[in-house]
């Protein structure tokens, strides 16, 4: 295998997860490469963390506006909506985020720990009952949905129609789903006329919630369109529940599939902080977004021209050799640990105060009341070089939780 013949697009190469071997062959001998797609113009892969870092920091010269997939999406696609935060480029993005982050400010969502821990409890006694469950599903997927959604102010009866439309979206890639483009868009149009009829109601009897927080929020005498609310909403429902389901199952798979690890986290709780960062380095929930090059630019010898597709490999980046020492060992103690999940730059992800707080009290239950929990049978993981999701795991309780 060479560069010139490396394959990292095809989704059935992550269904084991991530093809590291050819991301550490990438980085070792073509930093930015020249990446084919069968049906498309191509793309520029950005393997290392440094150049990951560096075109995260600079809005300016690769913008988000035109496209965060790999694949150019046709027009009235809505994925390609400039109306959600993360494809909003300077000065309307900093506007926009300077609305939105008065519901995600430390204080409030330091507010929802005893409801977080109180949602995992109730998750952890219905799992001990029957002996077992799908921890992907039951226990990752169910706990940051009932958050985002209690928080943003969903009413309850709504809350499996959420996660059937969250499924489904990320879930588009994999056969077993079974969702066509235009189903999908479907899914997304559901989902902006949902949204727009709770604006609706919230500017006519405001509650105590995000929802009402933020149509009422203002930045230089500005508030929230219809639009701009529905494409947040779009984004808080899909990126604040199924990259938290993420983190949180590939997390405990990770600390199943290391036991010394696990062993150690469980004679060391103070771990905690650090090992919830090494879940994320190890297996990032998002494998990469995509930029476009505003201008020409040159990087490692390599001429990116204005309107190229740069694709930023986060998955990579956080097991980049001269950065991490021993990159592929899990290591719950490991520090400094400068992944690169959450994303940095401008678009930093909003949520990450929530993301791990919901993690921290999760795994803090989990390996206090299950210390014994195994796997019953083999993790399934998404078929997906987008998203880093385990569809199916299921487990037992060795032994009730106490």
């Amino acid at each position: 295998m060479t560069p010139q013949t490396v394959d990292i697009l095809d989704p059935d190469l992550y269904l084991a997860g991530a093809p590291h071997d050819r991301f550490e062959l990438l980085r070792r001998e073509a930093p930015v490469h020249w990446h084919p797609e069968p049906a498309g113009r191509g793309f520029w892969a950005i393997t290392r963390h440094a150049d990951v870092a560096r075109i995260s920091r600079d809005p300016a010269a690769f913008c988000s506006g035109r496209g965060l997939f790999i694949e150019d999406l046709p027009p009235g696609d809505m994925r390609d909506n400039p109306d959600v935060m993360i494809m909003m480029d300077p000065p309307r993005h900093a506007r926009f985020r300077a609305l939105v982050s008065k519901g995600f400010t430390p204080r409030v969502i330091q507010r929802l720990e005893s409801h977080v821990r109180e949602l995992v409890t109730r998750l952890i006694d219905d799992a001990c009952e029957r002996g077992g469950c799908d921890f992907a599903s039951d226990i990752a997927g169910k706990l940051p949905l009932s958050v985002i959604l209690e928080v943003i102010g969903v009413p309850r009866e709504d809350q499996e129609q959420m996660l059937d439309w969250t499924t489904r979206f990320f879930g588009a890639s994999d056969p077993a789903y079974g969702v066509t483009p235009e189903e999908l868009n479907a899914v997304l149009h559901n989902m902006n006329a949902y949204a727009h009829q709770l604006a609706e109601q919230r500017r006519k009897e405001p509650k105590d919630d995000m929802l009402s927080l933020l149509m009422a929020a203002e930045v230089d005498g500005e508030k929230l369109s219809y639009t701009e609310f529905g494409g947040f909403f779009n984004l808080l429902l899909t990126a604040g529940h199924d990259t938290t389901k993420n983190l949180i199952s590939n997390g405990m798979l990770a600390l199943l599939e290391h036991p010394d690890q696990r062993r150690r986290l469980l004679d060391d709780p103070s771990l905690l902080p650090t090992a919830i960062e090494e879940m994320l380095r190890f297996t990032p929930p998002v494998y990469y977004f995509r930029r476009s090059a505003v201008r020409d630019i040159e990087l490692h010898g390599q001429r990116i021209a204005a309107g190229d597709k740069v694709v930023l490999w986060y998955v990579s980046a956080n097991r980049d050799e001269t950065v991490f020492s021993d990159p592929h060992r899990f290591d719950v103690g490991r520090t400094p640990n400068e992944h690169l999940s959450f994303g940095i730059g401008p678009h930093v992800c909003l949520g990450l105060v929530l993301a791990r707080l919901e993690a921290r009290v999760a795994f803090e239950e989990l390996l206090r009341r299950l210390p014994d929990l195994e796997l019953a049978g083999p993790a399934v993981r998404l078929r997906s070089n987008w998203v880093s999701g385990v569809k199916s795991m299921p487990v037992r309780c060795a032994r009730p939780a106490r």
